[in-house]
């Protein structure tokens, strides 16, 4: 049995293993309010660009992962098990989790040493519409499958009325959009 077969490469060459690896290093470094705000680039690169997932099963496993416990991450590891198996999970893992490790480290001492500098304070009071923008743009995402029906469209809205207007703990606002679901609600 080779190594691709072991691995469950799904298909895909060792060449797209290792592309798949070399982007979401790339997205490690622009993970800025964790992996899901790089959502959209992860839709677009393995949905539209290499149609290696569908965008149901794109949505599909944010939506398992981020429901499961443990981790938010999780759901990086089952869009490169859902790619490429084995050899997808170990890619996409490695690929998001390293540069980024290795910058927070750096920055983290960087941090402890310069915390009252002008330039450290501007460049993280500078992060903050950054990562807005890019959990803006995860949602838009990931609501696309269903943005057509006014329904979850109005599940959206209350959501972010809710979350915005309200000390409620966002785990009342995943109960509430589990129950419409599960009765078919929206």
């Amino acid at each position: 049995m080779s190594a691709g077969a072991w691995l469950g490469l799904h298909g895909l060459a060792w060449a797209d293993v290792l592309q798949l690896w070399l982007h979401f290093m790339l997205l490690s470094l622009l993970a800025v309010g964790g992996a899901i705000s790089t959502a959209p680039d992860m839709q677009r690169y393995l949905v539209a660009d290499h149609h290696w997932i569908s965008d149901a099963q794109f949505s599909a496993g944010v939506a398992l992962a981020q429901a499961a416990p443990g981790p938010n991450i999780l759901f990086v590891a089952l869009m490169g098990w859902n790619v490429a198996g084995v050899a997808g999970l170990l890619a996409t893992m490695a690929g998001i989790m390293g540069p980024s490790s290795i910058l927070a480290l750096w920055m983290g001492r960087l941090r402890r040493r310069r915390a009252e500098s002008r330039g450290m304070r501007a460049f993280t009071a500078g992060l903050t519409p950054l990562t807005l923008g890019l959990l803006l743009s995860t949602g838009w995402v990931l609501t696309a499958p269903t943005r057509h029906r006014w329904e979850a469209v109005a599940l959206v809205l209350a959501t972010v009325v809710l979350s915005v207007g309200t000390r409620l703990s966002p785990i009342w606002m995943i109960a509430g959009g589990a129950l419409v679901g599960a009765l078919a609600l929206a």
